[in-house]
């Protein structure tokens, strides 16, 4: 049956044609007259808030919007399930919201399948070239019926209008579940979620910086042949310590060395116990691989804290500076820099 009407306002010409739900203004989509408006409203709220958050605030705006509709003609004409079949088509198609109608109802269960085309969030959507998949007015239907009958109701998409399904479908069902308490649920779940990749971000990020420390905190600098140079720097835990003995022996052939000068002027007189005990394993475990440690960069703050409270330093050569010590194992070794 064709359904079309040509209306007159102030000299301006509107084609309804109520079986397609296309509005005609001086022969143009009038929707497309206020969709670019839209437009700009959803683009700003997604520019603030990012993808996810405004489909919540889209999903909550709709919903809450078609409460207030669904409310305001309960009062105004006695909607009941039978009747609101031709009441919705009746109402949303000639505003201009595009093509709808229930295509199945369950009058027991109040089930209702809705078939919605070319409705102004999915032209908004093809006018910006975005994914045509609206959440907007499939929610705010929702809100409708939930105003209509006094009951929360809420939807499941089964499919989306597109060039080869000529209409959104969506179920409609009564939700136990308060639809408030449900946005905020999804609100909370999006608010966790975010704060899961945050952690995972932060804890990429550590390993990163760990294994840098590690890789810097350990090194092997060859100076002549034959000597090495391992400068320690800062405080040495379990791990680090294990990282610097690890590093050092496994390295020190690929060197061929014969002195490894452990540089202390990063240490200056903090130097724990711990520390001490590491320099001691390390000197004993290159021994082995006949290597020798002479330790340098001692200051006379250090010279005396070994002196009086690291006493099983004093069995390793210990020297003022670093070239002090390259000198002492060019002479040992019978070269010398001329």
């Amino acid at each position: 049956m064709e359904m079309k009407k040509d209306i007159v306002v102030g000299g301006v010409e509107l084609k309804w044609d109520l079986n397609t739900g296309e509005v005609l203004f001086e022969g143009g989509d009038v929707v497309f007259f206020w969709v670019s408006a839209m437009k700009t409203f959803f683009d700003t709220i997604n520019d603030i808030s990012g993808v996810e958050a405004t489909k919540l605030v889209l999903e909550t705006t709709g919903f809450r919007q078609g409460i207030i509709v669904g409310e305001g003609f309960k009062e105004m004409k006695d909607i009941n399930t039978s009747n609101v079949v031709d009441w919705l088509s009746n109402t949303y198609v000639p505003a201009g919201w595009g093509y709808v109608k229930i295509e199945k109802m369950d009058e027991d269960t109040k089930h209702f399948t809705l078939f919605i085309k070319d409705d102004w969030e999915y032209k908004m959507n093809q006018l910006g070239n975005k994914d045509p998949k609206g959440i907007f007015v499939p929610s705010h239907y929702a809100g409708v019926f939930t105003g209509l009958f006094g009951m929360s109701f809420w939807y499941k998409i089964i499919e989306h209008q597109s060039e080869t399904n000529p209409y959104t479908v969506v179920e409609y069902f009564p939700y136990e579940v308060d639809i408030q308490q449900n946005i905020r649920d999804m609100a909370r779940r999006k608010e966790a979620q975010e704060i899961l990749q945050l952690e995972a971000l932060v804890e990429e990020k550590t390993r990163m910086l760990q294994d840098l420390v590690k890789e810097l905190s350990s090194p092997l600098i060859p100076v002549l042949d034959g000597i090495v140079v391992v400068p320690l720097i800062g405080r040495y835990d379990e791990d680090r310590a294990e990282d610097l003995i690890v590093n050092t022996l496994n390295n020190l052939p690929k060197y061929q060395a014969k002195y490894v000068l452990l540089d202390l002027t990063g240490l200056n007189k903090d130097i724990s116990q711990y520390t001490a005990e590491l320099i001691d394993r390390l000197g004993s475990a290159a021994r082995l691989l006949g290597v020798e440690v002479i330790l340098v960069g001692i200051s006379a703050e250090l010279a005396m804290v070994i002196s009086q409270t690291m006493t099983s330093l004093k069995k390793y050569e210990c020297l003022q500076s670093l070239q002090h010590g390259i000198y002492y194992a060019l002479g040992k070794s019978g070269r010398r820099i001329v």
